[in-house]
């Protein structure tokens, strides 16, 4: 009965503790297995792929990658080139993490990405500005 409410209280509104743990260690090995063209898809492994976050469902069953080419160039192909080789790159991963089952990967184009830019170029130009009114 106790071990119930306890439960419950973590399943809040935020991700619990082992969420962000697996959610992270997927990214890094699904950023690794994209790095190193552990699939053999010649178009997959042409493009540059940045993992930005990896979100998982509270049960660890279904993982997120918020994705992103490098430049931002050919969006929409690497989502469908990540979905066409989904059931590798979930191989590769699970091999790599040996966790008690491979969670079923999904992708989505990471936006936070564009906003970071945003922010950075912005504060380059309050620099540059500093600087040069110096």
């Amino acid at each position: 009965m106790g071990h119930m409410a306890k439960n419950k209280f973590h399943d809040g509104p935020g991700p619990s503790q082992r969420q962000l743990r697996v959610g992270e260690l997927i990214r890094r090995s699904l950023s690794e297995v994209l790095a190193r063209g552990d699939v053999h898809d010649p178009d997959l492994n042409r493009m540059s792929i940045t993992v930005g976050e990896v979100r998982t469902s509270p049960d660890l069953k279904i993982a997120t990658a918020y994705v992103l080419p490098l430049g931002g160039q050919g969006q929409e192909d690497v989502l469908k080139l990540l979905a066409r080789n989904k059931g590798e790159l979930r191989r590769a991963v699970s091999k790599k993490l040996a966790l008690k089952f491979a969670p079923d990967l999904r992708f989505q184009l990471d936006e936070t990405f564009d906003r970071m830019d945003d922010t950075r170029r912005m504060l380059n130009q309050d620099a540059v500005r500093r600087d040069t009114d110096a």
